[in-house]
């Protein structure tokens, strides 16, 4: 099962969610990974940077690594959660994209991945041939209009509240013709315990319940 988060503006929360559904998962008893392609997830969680290669190296390298090379990558994160970590960002050679998209669609754990804004061709290219393609998106005019002229299409969308917004779940499904799957309240707990990297040591209960539907979509397929 190939998870993927993604947005159409940066800050719109793919980080936080794609962090939570892969804690939430293994705290079922589902052997997950967790990608990092927007680079931000080890800040979320409260881990350290690597200090070694990472998934960035992998995606310039030669095609010729040995085929356990992104397993040595791998970071656990705590039991059943393991993470692998972006590092420093650079460009992407080609076709790394559709090979690490078929690394991921043939491991036998569920794989949960923060594509943030698609800002890479890695990254559109996971967004597209995920099993469960899900846009990150809040309740704001401008986000939804450059939803509809996005380049892929999401299998669902999970909305982050904001403070104040006149747009609802039932416009979000409107414009954009696709289901919102999950809706996650604006709450200062979550946005202190991702400022305190303390995501890892204690889901927030209000994030853990907003993403309750998708959670179970998952696991049972």
């Amino acid at each position: 099962m190939l998870v993927a988060c993604w947005s159409v503006k940066g800050g719109s929360g793919t980080t936080v969610v794609a962090a939570a559904m892969a804690l939430s998962l293994s705290a079922q008893g589902e052997r997950v990974l967790l990608v990092d392609l927007g680079g931000d997830i080890p800040a979320a969680l409260g881990s350290p940077d690597p200090d070694g290669p990472a998934l960035a190296d992998w995606l310039v390298a030669d095609r010729d690594v040995p085929p356990d090379a992104l397993r040595r990558l791998e970071v656990d994160v705590s039991p059943g959660l393991a993470l692998l970590p972006m590092g420093p960002p650079r460009p992407a050679a080609p076709g790394r994209g559709e090979e690490l998209a078929a690394e991921l669609a043939a491991d036998a754990r569920v794989v949960v991945v923060d594509c943030g804004a698609l800002s890479s061709p890695p990254a559109l290219t996971l967004a597209a041939t995920a099993t469960l393609s899900l846009l990150v998106i809040r309740p704001c005019y401008l986000a939804l209009r450059r939803a509809l002229h996005a380049p892929i299409e999401p299998s669902a969308v999970v909305l982050v509240g904001e403070p104040q917004r006149a747009l609802r779940r039932d416009d979000v499904e409107d414009v954009l013709g696709v289901e919102v799957a999950a809706a996650v309240p604006w709450r200062p707990a979550v946005a202190t315990a991702v400022d305190a990297g303390l995501l890892s040591r204690r889901l927030p209960a209000p994030l853990e319940r907003a993403l309750r539907p998708v959670v179970a979509r998952v696991a049972a397929a």
